[in-house]
């Protein structure tokens, strides 16, 4: 089978959506499939260009799956008008792109941003083949709820189009049971749904000792450390971290607090540590995809946090599965209502509080710190459940034996 697939973010880039496409294709590479990925130039999230990449079409090859980049208009992930302008640009210039790549079985697009499940539709009607688009995000619901947008009239045509880009495909591939029932919602046949959660690629992240040459490199030796990683953005509230490192400066003096990762958010949040004193606040920036097991394995305790919004009940960060995956203590703070924290819950593998508030966020910090064979023996469970049901290679091959359906469907 021939896999055209099309998204925004692909590696070098180290954000969820471009390490799931790359362990996906890399799989069905295995799988004898041959997979071409239609991606811009890798700028994210910083706007500015990876080492030995140049703003212009062209191509490579990564662990067996070829890679079609376009040019990009560049910019940082931050400032609405901008980002909506790099959304567009590459859903154009991946419609060109698309004109020289040979006519594949099926056309894949990823969200977010459903710009580019906009160009995989009608790069799939150019190629005359089936379409499959995979939600990774409620667009526009995320935006709007973000306060990034408002205006009734684009939000009303923004739904317009969501709904087209759902009924149009052959099939819908989500990540959440309740990103399901949205496009159910929307019009779509349930059988025309496939759940395909996120997952660990169990060959890198697993049980490792803790690395005492990286924790002294950086000052951490001695420390409890509490550590985000991932992208520093609007969708997080990572004021809510820096307010439980406040509450905890006094009861918890070895405390060190790492974030992990860049984005829009981070000089708020440097800024706003000197302002409050917090001299036990590190930023790291981007690390190579290859180095963050290292780090994971290192540290105390691992954070997922999100705002208190309703959309947020939608979804499942893929880095819950990665620290679990490595037997670490977590702390969820995510909406009661959530479909992942319903999940941590039920299986008792990390501890899970109420989203922004400080003082919860601070106390189950301490919990870890107080009861490290409580916490040890949640983690366990925590390694157990993800092997058993979010394995990337078992979900990469479902997803597969999808599109293949989708394929004979078509004949």
């Amino acid at each position: 089978m021939r896999i055209l697939f099309l998204t925004h973010y692909y590696p070098p880039e180290v954000n969820a959506p471009a390490n799931r496409v790359h362990e996906h294709a890399r799989v069905w590479v295995e799988e004898g499939h041959e997979v071409t990925v239609l991606t811009g130039i890798p700028n994210h999230p910083l706007g500015v260009l990876f080492a030995g990449y140049e703003n212009r079409g062209q191509e490579e090859r990564i662990d067996g799956v070829r890679v079609v980049r376009t040019w990009m208009y560049i910019t940082p992930n931050s400032g609405f008008v901008k980002r909506i302008a790099n959304y567009l640009g590459f859903m154009f210039t991946a419609l060109f792109a698309s004109l020289r790549l040979e006519r594949p079985d099926v056309v894949v697009a990823t969200s977010p941003q459903f710009f580019c499940g906009i160009a995989g539709a009608l790069v799939a009607k150019l190629k005359r083949r089936p379409f499959v688009l995979e939600v990774r995000d409620l667009w526009p619901d995320s935006i709007v709820q973000l306060g990034q947008l408002e205006n009734p009239a684009i939000i009303r045509f923004l739904e317009t189009v969501e709904t087209w880009l759902y009924r149009s495909a052959s099939a819908v591939v989500v990540l959440t049971q309740a990103f399901a029932r949205h496009v159910e919602a929307r019009g779509v046949a349930a059988e025309r749904i496939e759940l395909v959660y996120n997952g660990i690629d169990a060959s890198a992240f697993h049980p490792r000792p803790r690395d005492s040459a990286l924790l002294e490199s950086h000052g951490l030796a001695d420390a409890f450390t509490v550590a985000y990683v991932g992208t520093l953005g609007l969708a997080h509230g990572l004021v809510q971290v820096l307010d439980a490192a406040e509450l905890l400066k006094d009861r918890m003096p070895d405390l060190q607090l790492v974030f992990i990762g860049d984005g829009a958010d981070r000089a708020r949040i440097e800024a706003e540590a000197r302002r409050r004193g917090l001299d036990r606040v590190h930023f790291t920036g981007l690390l190579p995809r290859d180095e963050v097991p290292a780090w994971l394995s290192s540290l105390d305790v691992l954070l997922v946090v999100l705002r208190d919004l309703a959309v947020f009940e939608t979804v499942i960060p893929s880095k819950i599965f990665e620290y679990l995956a490595l037997e670490r203590p977590i702390v969820l703070a995510a909406p009661r209502a959530g479909e992942i924290r319903e999940m941590v819950e039920r299986a008792d593998v990390g501890l899970a509080i109420d989203p922004e508030q400080p003082t919860l966020l601070a106390e189950a910090i301490a919990r870890i710190r107080d009861e490290p064979e409580a916490a040890a023996a949640r983690a366990k469970r925590g390694r157990d459940w993800v092997m058993d049901g979010f394995r990337r290679d078992v979900l990469a091959r479902r997803m597969s034996k999808r599109l293949t359906s989708v394929v004979e469907g078509s004949a």
